[in-house]
């Protein structure tokens, strides 16, 4: 998985991580090939026009990496180091290339030099091993948090759907909810099998309509994600206005949201794609069509720290409040701490990455995105679930009611072997 930037004067080794919703590979690959075409046009414009009489020098030149322009014989050129390896570490070395009678000269500093990166060699082959390492752990923990999650998940469904006294509009939206991360979870899996199942496939330049749908339905299942914590946002501050009365009225237009939306948001971002940009496998982030999906996300994250903010003081004067009474306080608390601390603890990170270019603090996201991501089913249903007061005390109620059934049966069992 190392592809290098070759030419005649140099070859860079890029370790290209296999594992992740955002390529960082990727991007530097479609970096170097657009700077490449540019570059290349310039050259096929220069030898379309005509030579000035006498003209001696070196003509434009991509070496794999840098466009060098045109200059005359004895003259200097010198360049940055490509934004796109400060990705990896930042520099502020020139590299130069002198106009000989030869041609050009090599770049000096080399490039590994100059931009701080590992010739190719035994240390880049070393390099790429460690680096390789680090993705397969990460793809190893991501997995586990989502199998973890989907777990989890899928019990706290169960729990919900199997004990009549827990069905209610709130659980209700809490089972839409965990729904959306098992989606989110599944898409991970589908996604990763349908880019990297392959190895001889290169994911970058692939563009299928498996893979497109593959990260459609990947786009939808986040964009739920935030909908659906917006719906819980949104239904907490009802019940504080509304003062707990039951009207399940709003639930449609919560399903309407937490799924319409994202529905919608997601049609019009493919017919765009495949109206202005079906290139690749729309996995390319970097790509202004992916305001289309990123700023919805945006905006209910908006509104869910807006929420987040009245709820809070709301909820401030209700609990001063002498009419409220000790039950209602407690039913007022159990729904909000869940709430209020997921609101910012989804929100904060996505908001932050979204301020940056998609090349900044590539770790960081992908330690994020998919190691603590891949937990958030879990800390979901913990929290709404398995440390919700009323659910424990109905499983314990059924528990005691099944153990005294089945001593109840067993004594049953005995008396009729003993009269027998």
């Amino acid at each position: 998985w190392l592809v290098p930037s070759c030419s005649g004067i140099l070859c860079l080794p890029f370790p290209l991580p296999k594992v992740r919703a955002t390529h960082p590979d990727c991007s530097v690959v479609l970096y170097f090939q657009e700077r490449e075409a540019e570059c290349l046009e310039v050259i096929r414009s220069e030898r379309q026009a005509p030579a000035s009489p006498g003209e001696q020098g070196c003509r434009t030149e991509w070496d794999g990496v840098s466009c060098w322009s045109a200059a005359p014989r004895g003259q200097s050129r010198a360049l940055a180091c490509p934004d796109i390896l400060h990705v990896f570490k930042r520099t502020k070395a020139l590299i130069r290339r002198n106009c000989t009678e030869s041609g050009w000269s090599l770049p000096s500093p080399p490039y590994y030099s100059a931009c701080e990166l590992e010739p190719m060699g035994s240390n880049s082959t070393t390099e790429a091993k460690a680096s390789g390492g680090y993705f397969v752990t990460m793809k190893v923990l991501y997995t586990c948090g989502y199998s973890t999650s989907l777990a989890a998940l899928l019990l706290a469904i169960g729990v919900f759907s199997c004990f009549r006294k827990l069905h209610c509009t709130r659980n209700s939206i809490h089972i839409h909810f965990f729904t959306s991360f098992i989606l989110r979870g599944a898409a991970v899996f589908i996604k990763d099998a349908v880019l990297f199942s392959d190895e001889s496939i290169d994911h970058c330049t692939m563009s299928t309509v498996s893979c497109k749908a593959a990260i459609a339905f990947f786009q939808y299942s986040v964009l739920a994600n935030f909908y659906w914590l917006l719906v819980e946002g949104m239904y907490l501050q009802t019940l504080l206005l509304l003062t707990f009365t039951s009207d399940k009225r709003y639930i449609w237009w919560y399903i309407l949201i937490g799924w319409g939306v994202p529905m919608l948001t997601v049609c019009v971002w493919v017919v765009t794609r495949l109206q202005y940009d079906n290139h690749g496998c729309w996995d390319d982030y970097t790509n202004p069509y992916w305001w289309v999906i990123k700023a919805p996300i945006l905006l209910a994250i908006s509104v869910n720290f807006l929420i987040f903010l009245n709820v809070t003081r709301m909820l401030a004067q209700k609990i001063r409040s002498p009419g409220i009474s000790k039950s209602y306080k407690q039913q007022y608390m159990r729904l909000t701490k869940s709430t209020l601390l997921l609101i910012p603890l989804f929100g904060v990170h996505y908001v932050v990455f979204a301020l940056f270019p998609e090349h900044i603090g590539v770790g960081a996201r992908l330690y994020f995105e998919l190691v603590l991501g891949s937990y958030q089913g879990f800390l979901v249903a913990l929290l709404y679930c398995f440390l919700n007061g009323e659910v424990q005390a109905e499983i314990k109620r059924n528990w005691g009611k099944w153990q005294s059934s089945m001593e109840s049966n067993v004594f049953n069992l005995v008396t009729q072997d003993f009269t027998a």
